[in-house]
């Protein structure tokens, strides 16, 4: 199964899109499926259900901080690196989409009441939202990157 299938059938099973992206990494991050979960709760509905960065987004980051990110509080090279790999990530997401950001994404007009109250999981919840492409979309993203970058993936093909 591709990265793009699990982050898929993660966010069919109710993981939010954060959290569906980084489980589909989990094994290459070190992490379990609970601790995945854990680690990318906070970023689903664009951060809190606030609807500002793609929980999509958040995930192909938190799986590019686990795989390739900087440690090191002065080495600017390293960090400077690492800020250019998000930035050509979400660039390639926002080429594909016209946006990272959850509210354009969903056709939202403008900014609305952050409620925090998630909605439930429905068939119609599921047809009127393009998160599960959007979390394969990234996933996919990813990918590419890391056979392009000759990092091995586990579970690849």
């Amino acid at each position: 199964m591709t990265k793009s299938e699990l982050a898929r059938n993660y966010f069919l099973k109710g993981a939010n899109c954060a959290q569906a992206v980084l489980c589909a990494f989990a094994p290459e991050c070190g992490l379990d499926e609970e601790q995945a979960m854990r680690i990318a709760s906070g970023f689903g509905g664009g951060m809190g259900r606030m609807r500002e960065v793609c929980g999509a987004v958040s995930g192909m980051i938190l799986v590019a901080d686990h795989l390739c990110g900087y440690t090191s509080f002065t080495d600017k090279e390293a960090k400077d690196a690492h800020y250019a790999l998000i930035q050509q990530l979400a660039g390639s997401f926002r080429q594909e989409n016209g946006s990272i950001i959850c509210r354009e994404l969903l056709g939202l007009e403008s900014r609305g009441a952050d409620t925090p109250v998630s909605e439930a999981r429905s068939e119609t919840y599921y047809q009127k939202r393009p998160c599960a492409e959007l979390v394969a979309l990234a996933a996919s993203i990813l990918e590419k990157h890391f056979h392009q970058a000759q990092f091995p993936i586990r579970g690849d093909k």
